[in-house]
């Protein structure tokens, strides 16, 4: 006998999200299982600075408040909710959820899952956070010992789902091709709305309600297969666009490893059944690598920044005047900053007929590990050219006491070094073993491409009127994923740019890596490597240290490329008519 697909939510994800995301997916539709991903590699090291202030912290502290709404209503549903919100001390947290129980007069049975933060270990000195992505084979323990409350530390975003699905379908470890489903269905929900909708490139001149995209779920089935939808009534829209572009997203070849499986990405198929329900099969799964990802954190010393406004004419002129102005006051000063980077953004427009739209920004950021080179230091060279430089000289605001940044680093252990514990909700102690096969992870060879279009007439056109793009962070490294289609299938509110098969066959031989890097001109001296994706019509493309030492250390202008695939929409290419 078939057993019922498993109806898994998401209500979170980041920490920060939509408040009333939690209630909103109990009450609006039936559910088995709750997930909420809170972490990040930014919210590691904002757990890991609360914890210093105090060893009691280092969790998510609104999963409690929302909790605090929901946790009955949760109970008598009977809706299992499971969430990394636990971040650097779930143990805590599981304590804080069982108080809250107890003051709310309800009986929640509460797990949790601990062994990833390494940090104790002393193998990773001076690093302020260092935990382990662990897969999902803690959480299936506690939800088998009868939890309905699950939290974590540092699982992958993919664990709240394959957790979940291996206890309600009874997979094992080898159940490579369905553990795999589960994966692509968690990679899918991990980021709320951007499934149903939100930041989706391919959104103007859409019908449906965007200002409040409904969070997604996923119907998992025993096989691995699952349908991506949303609650009934809820805004936003599901599509092969909407899932494809969050399949892409912070992702990079088409093995996408973690600790229960190495899920392959080039075999998932996507096919719209019905409005707003997305299939998705076909996911072929590998024995999961032999090592397993840690996430390091360190404080990198201090940073601050001022912006300059230049207005009018003259530009070029007055940023290197004021730049000459600074470095000679750094020289003065004798406490020149350690690093110190200009960016000139030349949002000025000729014969403007706004200030604002008259000017351009010239923006300094300095880091030091003295807080004063980046503090005093700057500020006072800063304020004290208000008179003595160039003309309209102003500032968006005067810089502050500087503050502390961090630094990212992914490191590798080998699996069996890391002892992953499920305490289930009477005490017991569980120790998670993976006892299987481990196979190292190497990249696909390319597959076959489609022939190009024939030679015919083409305009010059911004790239994004026959292609969406989602872009994304991954420690230093920069991702962006291009894709097209002809259709969005039931939905009947967006026609497409020409047919999808053709698109393709134009953008595969069009979109290469050097093209990438002659269109993203910041790429120009980093390593770019493209990845095809026939099934989904798409290339994903990563930039090798774009972003510097992580968001945290905040080293470009987009500090977590969220941007990036809409700059690589709005360049011009010379497109094949027949596509627009």
């Amino acid at each position: 006998m078939t057993a019922a697909p498993l109806r898994i939510g998401n209500a979170s994800g980041f920490y920060g999200d939509r408040f009333d995301a939690m209630r909103e997916m109990l009450e609006g539709g039936p559910l088995d299982v709750l997930t909420g991903d809170y972490l990040a590699e930014l919210t590691m090291l904002i757990l890991g600075r609360d914890r210093l202030k105090d060893p009691a912290r280092g969790y998510a502290r609104t999963f409690l408040r929302q909790l605090e709404e929901t946790l009955g209503l949760a109970l008598d549903r009977g809706v299992r909710i499971v969430a990394n919100a636990g971040g650097l001390n779930p143990a805590g947290l599981a304590d804080a959820v069982r108080e809250l129980a107890d003051r709310l007069g309800l009986h929640a049975r509460v797990a949790h899952v601990e062994g990833d933060d390494l940090a104790p270990s002393g193998r990773h000195p001076g690093a302020l956070t260092a935990n382990a992505y662990l897969g999902g084979a803690g959480i299936t323990a506690c939800l088998a010992a009868g939890a309905d409350i699950v939290v974590t530390g540092r699982v992958t975003d993919a664990a709240l789902v394959t957790g979940p699905a291996a206890w309600r379908f009874g997979w094992e470890q080898d159940a490579y091709d369905r553990l795999a489903g589960a994966v692509v269905a968690g990679h899918i929900l991990e980021c709320g709305t951007q499934a149903t909708g939100g930041n989706y490139s391919r959104f103007a001149g859409r019908a449906r309600d965007l200002r409040r995209p409904g969070f997604p779920l996923a119907e998992l089935h025993e096989d691995g297969s699952c349908v991506i939808t949303k609650h009934p009534g809820t805004g936003g829209f599901v599509t092969v666009g909407t899932v494809t572009e969050q399949l892409l997203y912070e992702t990079g070849g088409a093995r996408y490893a973690g600790p229960d499986v190495t899920a392959r990405l080039d075999t998932v198929r996507l096919t719209q059944e019905a409005p707003d329900r997305v299939r998705v099969d076909g996911v072929r799964g590998e024995a999961p690598p032999p090592a397993l990802k840690v996430g390091l954190n360190r404080l990198g010393g201090f940073r601050n920044e001022v912006v300059f406004v230049l207005t009018g004419l003259d530009i070029e002129a007055k940023a290197a005047l004021v730049r000459e102005q600074m470095d000679d006051a750094f020289d003065r000063a004798k406490s020149r900053p350690a690093q110190v980077t200009w960016e000139l953004a030349r949002t000025d427009h000729a014969d403007a007929d706004t200030e604002e739209t008259a000017s351009a920004m010239l923006r300094l950021v300095v880091r030091d590990g003295d807080a004063d080179a980046v503090g005093r230091t700057l500020s006072s060279a800063a304020i004290e050219l208000a008179l003595g430089s160039y003309p309209g000289f102003h500032v968006t605001a005067p810089p502050g006491k500087g503050a502390p940044y961090g630094v990212f680093e992914a490191a590798y252990v080998d699996r069996g070094e890391v002892e992953q514990v499920a305490v289930l909700p009477d005490g017991e102690r569980k120790l998670i073993a993976y006892d299987g096969p481990a196979r190292a992870l190497t990249d696909v060879e390319e597959p076959p491409l489609p022939a190009p279009l024939p030679p015919g007439p083409t305009r010059r056109a911004p790239l994004g009127l026959v292609a969406g793009a989602r872009s994304g962070d991954k420690g230093g490294d920069a991702n962006v994923g291009v894709w097209v289609d002809g259709s969005e299938g039931l939905d009947g509110d967006w026609a497409g740019s020409g047919d999808g098969d053709e698109a393709w066959r134009w953008l595969v031989h069009e979109m290469t890596a050097d093209r990438f890097q002659n269109l993203i001109s910041e790429s120009c001296h980093l390593t770019v490597v493209r990845h095809v994706l026939p099934n989904l019509r798409a290339l994903n493309f990563t930039v090798t240290g774009l972003l510097g030492q992580g968001v945290a250390s905040r080293h470009r202008f987009d500090p977590q490329a969220k941007g990036l695939g809409e700059w690589l929409r709005s360049r011009h290419l010379d497109i094949p008519e027949v596509l627009l």
